[in-house]
């Protein structure tokens, strides 16, 4: 790709009116979705990691399907579920609220894949820093909130942190399940992913442009993503 890019209009390529309205629109929905996925990735890998119950290996499972399932069949799922004659959009759409083919849903499809990648960092995480420390707080008169918040949470944070980088990155880069579910309508849900798709076929040369903007953006995360992996390592040690 850097031996195609046109170097002379690349930074009028990148920073033309679409294009910005794509990236803005990805950096904003991919916070926000890395926000939901800590939100929810944490109860979710503390219940695996931290206890045992019948139909947990379904629930992990359950978890995981993104990691496989192809993103666009995602989207068709999410669609059925929120879409105006979906199971629970149908009622929502009674009380005035629509999901599909908004903002909303282009989180709701980049937190649908990129949640399993913040569970399995985080669950390895904690089984990885064991139960001594919390069994030694419990013994010592330390409440489970207490504990969680001082001991659980500081022990794991370098894999909560390397979860939630490798979530946004990955949210980031969602295409599939966000064009099936959300739509390509600029500054609402066309993405950046969804931006060089369509540049590909009217624009070769900004869809490369925009490709290396990625490419940087991918680079940046897992720079930001070893140090805290090997710092989880140390931990482990």
């Amino acid at each position: 790709m850097l031996l195609r890019v046109d170097l002379s209009s690349f930074w009028g390529l990148i920073t033309s009116e679409s294009s910005l309205a794509a990236l803005w629109l990805s950096l904003r929905t991919a916070a926000t979705s890395t926000v939901l996925c800590v939100l929810l990735g944490t109860p979710l890998a503390l219940v695996l990691a931290r206890s045992s119950f019948p139909g947990q290996r379904f629930l992990r499972s359950l978890i995981l399907l993104p990691l496989v399932l192809p993103p666009v069949v995602g989207g068709i799922a999410l669609l059925h579920v929120y879409g105006r004659a979906g199971l629970l959009g149908q009622h929502l759409e009674v009380m005035g609220l629509s999901i599909a083919f908004t903002t909303t849903a282009v989180v709701i499809a980049q937190t649908f894949v990129s949640l399993p990648f913040l569970v399995v960092g985080l669950e390895g995480a904690l089984r990885s820093a064991g139960t001594q420390y919390e069994g030694l707080a419990a013994t010592l008169g330390a409440g489970p909130g207490t504990v969680l918040r001082r001991i659980t949470l500081p022990l794991v944070l370098p894999g909560l942190a390397s979860g939630a980088v490798l979530a946004f990155a990955r949210s980031l880069g969602e295409f599939g399940a966000t064009l099936t579910f959300a739509g390509s309508l600029q500054g609402v849900t066309r993405t950046l992913p969804l931006e060089i798709y369509l540049q590909r076929e009217t624009d070769p040369d900004a869809a490369v442009a925009l490709s290396l903007v990625l490419v940087a953006v991918a680079i940046a995360v897992v720079g930001l993503s070893a140090p805290r992996a090997r710092a989880a390592a140390r931990g482990v040690r």
